[in-house]
């Protein structure tokens, strides 16, 4: 396997360059919150939610509840004028909390509102895989082959588009049930296969969040959950490390039993993210291998104050260093 063979000249299947690589430039995520919750924080199937989670830690400040979904989007694209300066498109990136936790007539209603605005060129839409079924993936589907808005155009650098981009992410997080079941996850990991499964079946591309460090897995582990990543029918995948946020349940869990606890440095970390690379099938695109959060959540930042795209170019230094390519020890089953 040559590294020629990922776009960008990677020696990975980096997401940004496949974007690139379909419309001819980059297309920023711009975070929003339209006030969804969870159903394992309202009751239904559980308070608390995750173990781990503060959603106030995982968005930008721009997005918050109460403003209008217009405004988040003006603020997001000022929040990224000066990070791009180049041709400039938008996903409208629906992620706080379980964005089709909702009746289907509420859902179209933002949906559509996002996409009306002229700079957005499509959604993407995070969110659980107990909180979806066949009506509301048919309409998504809908959606993306262009037969909810009629006459809906954008003009982007491979040419005009006709309908919108149309993504769905979920939360997996691990695909072991006892990992899931301790974090107060509130579905297991055959449902995460039955929702990714329906999902891609209708032709939407699919992405999955998965979290490295959780209580229990070790690195062996974390290995063998290739296999079963690479069985789902996924166009893209997110890898973070288990950030400790002050205030959870997890932080107490953590500061009882840190033993349970896989708390690498920043070289072992990308190291693991590394043999993770070679066990993945090429096919698959690497949306992000590490997460960041502003260091007023975390007692101590785990790696210091280091930046994700100085974390990317060190993961490009050390697949070099050893000679490290996706998919190369990846055996299709």
């Amino acid at each position: 396997m040559d590294s020629t063979e990922f776009p960008g000249g990677k020696r990975y299947n980096a997401f940004v360059e496949h974007v690139r690589r379909l419309y001819g430039q980059r297309l920023q995520k711009l975070v929003l919150d339209a006030g969804f919750t969870c159903p394992n924080r309202d009751g239904t199937k559980g308070r608390g939610g995750c173990t781990y989670c503060d959603n106030a830690a995982f968005h930008p400040g721009y997005s918050t509840p109460g403003k209008s979904l217009s405004r988040q989007i003006d603020e997001g694209i000022e929040f990224h004028r000066t990070r791009y300066r180049g041709k400039a498109a938008y996903l409208a990136y629906f992620q706080s909390f379980s964005n089709t936790y909702a009746p289907l007539g509420k859902l179209r209603s933002l949906y559509v509102e996002a996409l009306s605005h002229p700079a957005v060129t499509g959604i993407v839409i995070g969110t659980r895989p107990d909180c979806v079924d066949g009506e509301k993936l048919d309409f998504l589907k809908d959606l993306m082959e262009g037969k909810v808005l009629k006459g809906w155009e954008r003009n982007l650098v491979c040419g005009p588009v006709t309908s919108p981009v149309v993504t769905v992410e979920y939360g997996i997080e691990s695909c072991f049930d006892a990992t899931l079941e301790r974090i107060n996850r509130g579905h297991d990991f055959a449902c995460a296969e039955k929702a990714v499964n329906e999902t891609a079946a209708r032709g939407i591309p699919v992405g999955a969040h998965f979290i490295l460090g959780l209580p229990g897995e070790s690195k062996s582990l974390m290995l063998e959950q290739c296999s079963l990543i690479n069985s789902l029918p996924l166009t893209s995948v997110k890898f973070h490390q288990l950030q400790i946020i002050k205030g959870t349940a997890m932080e107490r869990e953590f500061k009882a039993n840190p033993g349970d606890f896989f708390r690498p440095g920043l070289e072992e970390y990308l190291d693991l993210v590394i043999d993770i690379l070679e066990r993945l099938r090429p096919s698959l695109c690497i949306e992000r291998v590490a997460g960041e959060v502003p260091p007023r959540f975390v007692e101590t930042p785990q790696w210091g104050l280091i930046r994700n795209f100085d974390i990317l170019h060190r993961l490009d230094e050390k697949m070099e260093e050893r000679d490290a390519r996706q998919g190369s020890k990846y055996k299709k089953s």
